[in-house]
């Protein structure tokens, strides 16, 4: 599905927490950090994977990204949200809905979510904390493919 949407609606939209444009347009929003070569890397993986182009993106870093995090209240969080149905999840959470959202073997992950959320998300912290050390960060966000682009916003 094509994002039919500028921008400045977009950010309007996002502002307007009684909005329910939101479930006509698309089913879920990935935000992520935007410099981090990894999270990068994950993204690809994502789009490589998503066939039903169920995932639409935006880097954290960016004025959608901020928007974002200000409507959900998630200043504290530097790694992965997903918006889905109106609700922000985040860290292991985000990432296991994801895997489900792909569909086929990736599924099989959300299973890991019988595990108590403190669990996982502890080795989740510990991963994202030493992540730039690991696979390094660089100085601007990813610049989309023009194949990809209409899949992200902002």
């Amino acid at each position: 599905m094509k994002l039919l949407w500028s921008i400045r609606s977009l950010t309007d939209w996002v502002s307007d927490s009684n909005s329910k444009m939101y479930h006509k347009y698309m089913s879920a929003i990935i935000l992520f950090d935007g410099v981090c070569n990894f999270c990068n890397s994950s993204i690809n993986f994502i789009i490589e994977r998503d066939k039903k182009n169920l995932y639409k993106f935006a880097p954290l870093q960016s004025e959608v990204g901020e928007k974002f995090i200000e409507r959900f209240d998630l200043n504290e969080i530097d790694s992965v949200i997903l918006i889905e149905n109106e609700k922000a999840f985040t860290h292991s959470t985000a990432a296991l809905k994801i895997a489900k959202g792909l569909g086929g073997f990736w599924s099989l992950f959300y299973g890991l979510i019988i595990i108590p959320r403190p669990i996982r998300d502890f080795f989740y912290k510990l991963f994202a904390r030493y992540r730039y050390k690991l696979f390094g960060k660089q100085d601007s966000c990813m610049m989309p493919t023009p194949e990809i682009r209409q899949r992200f916003l902002g």
